[in-house]
C-alpha cells in the first residue's frame, strides 16, 4: 500500500520540479537581473520604457524617475516601467 501511494505521486512531484526549473528559477533570475539595472541607473543613462519610448534618465528617485524623450519634454515615470538600458 506504501509503494502505490509514493508511485501515484512520484510523476506529480517530478512535473512540479520540472515547473520551477523551467519557469520559476529562470523568471526569479531575469526579475533579480532587472531589478539590479534599475539600481544602478543613473542621470544621463538612455533607456527604453516599457511603453516603447526611447529616452535619458534626467532624475532619479525611489519610486520615480524622470526620464527626457525628446527635447524639453520630460516625463517621471514609475521604476518598473523601466524596461531595459541602452548601451
Amino acid at each position: 500500500m506504501d509503494q502505490s501511494v509514493i508511485a501515484q505521486f512520484a510523476p506529480l512531484v517530478l512535473i512540479m520540479v520540472v515547473f520551477y526549473f523551467l519557469i520559476m528559477r529562470p523568471q526569479q533570475k531575469k526579475f533579480k537581473a532587472h531589478q539590479a539595472m534599475l539600481n544602478e541607473l543613473k542621470v544621463g543613462d538612455k533607456v527604453v520604457l516599457a511603453a516603447g519610448f526611447k529616452g535619458r534618465v534626467t532624475k532619479v528617485g525611489e519610486q520615480f524617475f524622470g526620464v527626457e524623450i525628446g527635447r524639453g519634454v520630460e516625463v517621471e515615470v514609475e521604476r518598473n516601467s523601466i524596461a531595459s538600458k541602452v548601451e
